[in-house]
């Protein structure tokens, strides 16, 4: 996966919109206003994802390629290297299970004013 594949992917998704808030180097993608995934533009492809507690545990331990969250709360979020190590239908799940928690945690307001 490439940086346009995860963005094609990420924008593909309901409700999902880019944004730069950061800095110019930073893709960061909400849903309701909240971040589900960010990628590097610089450097080594990487992208920061959210994630159940256990569940990012679980990846770290699997997948060499994933980190606890760098510049994040490590409980919730991993950063994952995108070397080639894990399939691109892996990392699509991934990044759908981060899309979910965040959707999962909007408020009624939010949630219906997205039509959810």
């Amino acid at each position: 996966m490439n940086i346009e594949e995860l963005r094609e992917y990420c924008l593909s998704l309901p409700h999902v919109k880019e944004d730069m808030p950061f800095d110019e180097e930073t893709l960061v993608f909400k849903v309701g206003g909240k971040m589900f995934c960010f990628a590097s533009l610089e450097g080594n492809l990487k992208m920061n994802l959210k994630c159940d507690p256990d569940e990012a545990i679980e990846m770290r331990e699997t997948f060499v390629s994933v980190l606890p969250g760098f510049h994040m709360n490590k409980r919730h979020w991993n950063t994952v290297l995108i070397d080639g190590s894990v399939s691109d239908s892996l990392l699509k799940v991934w990044v759908l299970n981060s899309y979910k928690l965040v959707i999962a945690k909007l408020t009624k307001a939010v949630r219906a004013e997205l039509g959810l």
